[in-house]
């Protein structure tokens, strides 16, 4: 299988990530309350892991061939995830929860990865996708204790 699948697969992510990026800055700077502490430090912790896998997905793309997007309007139109404009009505419990059902598309999005990798014989990519779908398992276990 030629890696044309597979750049887009992984464009796709890129989009997501720059999307994932804002959206946990954006519960960074606006959780409240109680739990302000934890889950100001958690959503940092989770937005630098995803730089750094923003610009793997993408440095892996420009290895591979491929062009990654670059704006952020591409960013919107091609993201498996959705933005979430602010509203103050949102709380730390339904940020924890939003991160969540954000973090369950991106594993779907990262075992179709996997797959892709793996019909395209590219080793690298079905690692780093594995690597990172283990690290995004982790932390939904986490926040799904959280919750309750």
């Amino acid at each position: 299988m030629a890696h044309t699948e597979l750049q887009q697969h992984l464009n796709n992510l890129v989009a997501t990530h720059g999307v994932l990026f804002t959206k946990l800055h954006q519960h960074h700077w606006y959780v409240k309350g109680g739990n302000f502490f934890v889950l100001h430090e958690k959503f940092e912790e989770l937005y630098n892991e995803v730089n750094l896998q923003f610009d793997e997905f993408a440095e892996r793309l420009l290895t591979i061939g491929g062009s990654p997007f670059s704006s952020l309007q591409e960013y919107l139109d091609h993201a498996s995830i959705k933005e979430a404009p602010y509203t103050d009505k949102v709380s730390g419990f339904d940020m924890v929860k939003s991160v969540l059902a954000d973090f369950e598309i991106l594993t779907a999005d990262l075992a179709k990865g996997i797959k892709l990798a793996r019909e395209a014989n590219d080793d690298i990519t079905e690692d780093m996708f594995i690597g990172y779908k283990t690290s995004i398992e982790k932390h939904m276990w986490m926040f799904k204790y959280y919750l309750g």
